[in-house]
């Protein structure tokens, strides 16, 4: 198989032109005139629906643009600080599993949190990915929404870096209003972009079975700047 992409946007990139991104590469790959694809990239503060939104989740409409889009999940926030993954990759090479696909993401999720001593916890019944704060007090710090069509994989996860944790007051995160929202520098951990960035291609080749040839550990890195309509 061809090597894994990788892709960093420098500057924030609008929703609507991320997906339609997205549902290109998408056809690309289920085509075989793509390779497999790791987007990483921030939005301006925004939120968005998942099939599954409530509409009594939505506390403030008017306090940020709301975009329905196609993946599972609930309401949640993107904006700046907030580190976001889009990953598309081929399940028809990759077992066609989907809850073992959104496992692996969790995971992915937790050993990149590992590389700066944060423990990050799966919970029984909630989407995402926790920090016990002790007391009985837990606050999510990444989350997971997925889309699949013919079998490739599209959206994928986010990760709280530096986000305006504010913003989250317009929104019940993820359907869930008696646990709270975090960030590494949240937690006392200044950590940047760069060294997230660097992390979570890390610990994706641990996660995720390589598919370049071993010199290149299953993965290829394109850093450029794609084009912001919308901005």
């Amino acid at each position: 198989m061809t090597p894994i992409e990788w892709q960093i946007s420098d500057l924030p990139v609008a929703y609507d032109h991320a997906v339609s991104t997205m549902e290109a590469r998408v056809a690309d790959i289920q085509s075989h005139n793509a390779a497999e694809l790791v987007w990483l990239l921030e939005h301006p503060p925004l939120y968005t629906a998942g099939t599954g939104a409530r509409p009594e989740d939505l506390l403030d409409e008017a306090l940020l643009p709301v975009f329905e889009t196609g993946r599972g999940g609930k309401y949640t926030y993107h904006g700046p600080g907030q580190r976001v993954a889009y990953v598309m990759l081929d399940l028809r090479a990759r077992g066609r599993d989907v809850r073992g696909y959104v496992n692996r993401l969790e995971e992915w999720l937790i050993r990149t949190l590992a590389r700066f001593n944060v423990t990050g916890e799966r919970r029984e019944g909630r989407i995402g990915i926790w920090i016990d704060q002790g007391g009985g007090r837990e606050a999510k710090i990444a989350a997971a929404g997925v889309r699949i069509r013919h079998w490739i994989t599209y959206h994928g996860v986010s990760l709280n870096v530096e986000p305006d944790l504010g913003h989250y007051r317009g929104i019940v995160p993820c359907g869930i209003g008696e646990h709270g929202v975090t960030s590494l520098v949240d937690l006392g951990i200044p950590a940047t972009t760069a060294e997230v960035d660097a992390a979570l291609q890390e610990t994706f080749a641990e996660i995720f079975a390589p598919t370049g040839p071993p010199e290149a550990g299953g993965r290829r890195l394109l850093r450029w700047r794609l084009p912001h309509p919308g901005r």
